[in-house]
């Protein structure tokens, strides 16, 4: 039970499982069975009001009663019901898994007609007047007041303070140490090679960057070497080429010429062929 929560739905989620889901059913029949009642939370119970209460509803640690306003509809289903309480108007299960929900549902229908015929003819019964006949008691029923708590002062607790005593200087301790001198019996190979290794690495160096720079001027080299032997040939490939066109050009012409030359001196051994002959028969 918890008599402090202000709804039901709150009422409800602070109840155990087995109790929530009877109680749960129970009030969601009533409110589908009943329209326009109204739903509040009292004195730790769930009241459903139609011009005045109608049910009230209340789940104990071992049971769950239903408290109903009209008496004269109890009273035309308590030999159909068992755990009727005649004496309260109510109807008590203590079995919460065997709830008969279809005659429950008859009676508030039932009920919600009975309230309605009284009204036409007179008024409902008060909140007090179903308290009495409920016989609940309003200031037992009453939430109780919130619990304050006060904290307690913290007790004080002594602080144990505990001496450091010095510790005693201890003797010193001497240290063995190698021998610094030098001697002359050490060989070159059982002298340490840190120096040689970091001299013999600078030329290393120094060879490996001339290397990445000769390979990398290797390729300029090689293009501008190209370049020179190509503009080398095309320069002498141009002037042969036009010595060889101007001599097969004057080739025919000095071929005429000599013919020409060649029989001039014929025709003028012939003239002196004649002559001489001509002096001789003279």
């Amino acid at each position: 039970m918890s008599p402090t929560a202000t709804t039901v739905g709150g009422y409800l989620r602070d109840l155990p499982a087995d109790r929530r889901v009877a109680m749960a059913r129970v009030c969601s029949m009533i409110r589908r069975s009943a329209r326009g009642v109204r739903e509040s939370m009292r004195y730790g119970l769930a009241f459903y009001e139609l011009q005045g209460p109608l049910f009230a509803l209340e789940s104990t640690e071992k049971r769950m009663i239903l408290f109903i306003a009209e008496p004269s509809v109890l009273e035309n289903y308590k030999s159909l019901l068992t755990g009727v309480l005649e004496d309260r108007s109510a109807i008590e299960f203590i079995d919460l898994n065997r709830i008969p929900l279809d005659s429950l549902e008859k009676i508030v229908r039932d009920s919600v007609a009975a309230r309605r015929e009284r009204l036409k003819t007179g008024k409902a019964p008060t909140q007090k007047e179903l308290l009495v006949l409920w016989k609940i008691n309003e200031e037992d029923a009453k939430a109780p007041p919130p619990v304050v708590r006060i904290p307690m002062k913290e007790e004080v607790t002594e602080e144990t303070v505990v001496e450091t005593v010095p510790e005693e200087p201890k003797e010193p301790v001497e240290i063995l140490r190698a021998p610094t001198f030098k001697d002359p019996a050490m060989t070159a190979s059982s002298r340490p090679r840190v120096k040689k290794a970091a001299t013999e690495e600078k030329p290393v160096k120094r060879t490996r960057a001339k290397a990445a720079k000769d390979d990398s001027a290797a390729p300029k080299k090689a293009t501008a070497a190209k370049k020179t032997t190509t503009k080398k040939s095309s320069a002498k490939e141009e002037p042969a080429s036009a010595g060889d066109e101007s001599k097969k050009a004057a080739a025919p012409k000095k071929a005429a010429a000599a013919k020409k030359t060649a029989v001039k001196k014929a025709s003028a051994r012939k003239t002196a062929a004649k002559k001489t002959t001509e002096k001789a028969e003279a």
